[in-house]
């Protein structure tokens, strides 16, 4: 592929060039522009006289004495609280991907060594369970949740996002331990392992490109919900997507815009600093089971 490129005529190589440069422009100026404004006021970010008071701040730096001005922040964090809805997304978040990653690894393990036709049906059924929208879950959930006094909590939106979660996660589990040679853990069993034996000594060592895919994907999932949070967390138990909406206000009442700018930028940056980090994994994870899956 880098030799067809290198061979290609040089409009071309341009007009390649050019297409990436104005895609990547085009994906991240909306971050790049929301990053900029978290550290004006709002009459400069959302200035309906001279859009350009955006870039100079001339309100900004009347009122603050700088064209920079950390007071989204402050507000936002400090006296909004922001960290009480990061804290609860921590939680969630944590225990949603720890959950589903126990579950997801066993199952999906044991459904690609099966040789009985129930695998097949169980895939499916999976299949067919995520394919629903995760807000008709809720309904489900009700009377138990309210027999059990936890609607509201966060065990509530933990077990209904595991339950959203785990069909992915055992699907992509599962056509990454497809891609595992059976003679790997067989052979394990041939010099006496049993069969747990055998996964957690011939297995274990080289699922980690799955799992860690699998856990991310997990994680984001927690991380980034805001239908099933939003639908049966009560407002002090709110994770921070939700928050963020809170701010934002509505239609009956005003929000708060500059702090939900703020939040926005502050639960945006984990998450490109996380793939980032785990591009590569994320990668070989997903193209792993693609052959066999």
């Amino acid at each position: 592929m880098a030799a067809q490129m290198e061979r290609a005529p040089l409009s071309l190589k341009l007009l390649a060039l050019g297409f990436v440069l104005v895609w990547v422009f085009t994906a991240a100026f909306p971050f790049i522009w929301t990053v900029w404004g978290s550290f004006k006021v709002q009459a400069d970010f959302f200035s309906y006289a001279d859009w350009t008071d955006a870039l100079d701040g001339p309100t900004t730096r009347a009122q603050t004495g700088s064209a920079f001005t950390l007071d989204a922040y402050r507000g936002v964090w400090i006296d909004n609280e922001f960290w009480r809805p990061g804290l609860n997304t921590l939680i969630v978040t944590f225990s949603v991907t720890a959950i589903s990653l126990t579950f997801g690894t066993l199952g999906g393990y044991a459904l690609a060594r099966s040789g009985y036709r129930y695998a097949f049906w169980v895939l499916i059924a999976a299949l067919i369970f995520r394919a629903m929208p995760g807000v008709t879950l809720v309904s489900g959930y009700l009377l138990p949740f309210f027999e059990l006094n936890l609607w509201g909590r966060l065990p509530t939106a933990i077990i209904v996002l595991v339950a959203l979660n785990q069909p992915f996660t055992l699907w992509l589990l599962h056509a990454f331990f497809l891609s595992i040679p059976r003679d790997l853990d067989e052979s394990a069993m041939v010099d006496g392992c049993t069969r747990f034996q055998a996964f957690r000594l011939a297995i274990i060592p080289v699922m980690w490109p799955g799992v860690i895919t699998a856990g991310i994907f997990s994680f984001l999932t927690g991380y980034n919900d805001f239908v099933i949070s939003a639908a049966i967390l009560s407002e002090d138990n709110q994770t921070m997507i939700p928050r963020i909406a809170a701010f934002l206000g509505s239609v009956q009442l005003r929000g708060q815009i500059m702090y939900a700018v703020a939040a926005t930028v502050s639960v945006i940056l984990p998450l490109i600093f996380l793939v980032l980090f785990f591009q590569k994994r994320i990668v070989s994870g997903l193209t792993a089971g693609a052959v066999k899956g």
